[in-house]
């Protein structure tokens, strides 16, 4: 395939995204194919995804985070894919790096990081350990795999080199208090599955000394504390996702068998 005919695949999966959907389709409006995975959502999602009769929807339950984007790449046409979450938005100038990337000749490269700017309601929270967060958005999907035993903050196996772009996606995390308590708690439970797995178990130690040594690695060695009360929240959410996980992981080893 040419440079010049190089296309992109722009994949989103889905659940209970009415605040976002229109953002994110619009965002990724100028790829050559946008496809939703979504998982039955039961808000107004799919409605409004309808109302774009260029987006491919596909409906399909919900595993976890690994199989679902697993399954929505192989459903991407092109091989360049650009693969965002719903609450994520490309700046116009990360935008024109994708095309520029995906129409040069860098051929070695087979995927890209993203860096994220971590954005509090509208405003930008600067430290709180997200000031070095980043993640695969664009690769090619002929040199990729997600890594099957990670079932949550799913990891990309890269058959190749990497690169980072220059510009920040937009991340659009925190709508407030209750969301984004909602996702730490969550996050955390699916990672204590994960874990709970591969044979980890909870102890004392867990319980107090992993959840402080999160909130106070963020919030002082990572700087929270420069963002203020914004800061104090965060790390705090951030830590109780880590006690979210061991307190899952020890009721996984009270009600399932050894």
């Amino acid at each position: 395939m040419s440079k010049e005919d190089a296309k992109i695949s722009a994949l989103v999966i889905t659940y209970n995204e009415e605040e976002n959907i229109e953002g994110i389709l619009d965002n990724l409006s100028f790829a050559d194919e946008l496809i939703v995975i979504d998982s039955y959502s039961t808000d107004r999602t799919v409605a409004l995804i309808e109302e774009h009769p260029n987006v491919k929807l596909i409906q399909r339950k919900f595993i976890n985070y690994t199989d679902q984007k697993s399954y929505a790449l192989t459903q991407a046409s092109h091989d360049w894919v650009l693969f965002l979450d719903a609450d994520e938005r490309l700046t116009p100038e990360l935008k024109a790096e994708v095309l520029e990337v995906i129409h040069s000749d860098e051929s070695d490269v087979a995927a890209y990081f993203f860096k994220r700017t971590f954005m509090f309601k509208n405003k930008v929270l600067h430290f709180s350990g997200w000031q070095s967060d980043k993640n695969y958005r664009l690769f090619r999907k002929s040199k990729v795999r997600f890594v099957e035993d990670r079932i949550v903050h799913e990891t990309l196996e890269v058959e190749g080199q990497s690169a980072t772009l220059k510009n920040k996606l937009l991340h659009y995390s925190y709508k407030d208090y209750e969301d984004y308590k909602g996702k730490m708690v969550k996050y955390g439970k699916m990672k204590a599955f994960e874990q709970y797995q591969k044979g980890k178990r909870a102890s004392l130690y867990h319980f107090i000394f992993r959840p402080a040594y999160k909130f106070l690695n963020h919030y002082i060695l990572r700087l929270g504390f420069l963002d203020g009360k914004r800061g104090i929240i965060i790390c705090y959410l951030n830590a109780l996702g880590v006690f979210s996980r061991y307190q899952e992981m020890k009721r996984l080893e009270t009600e399932l068998p050894n």
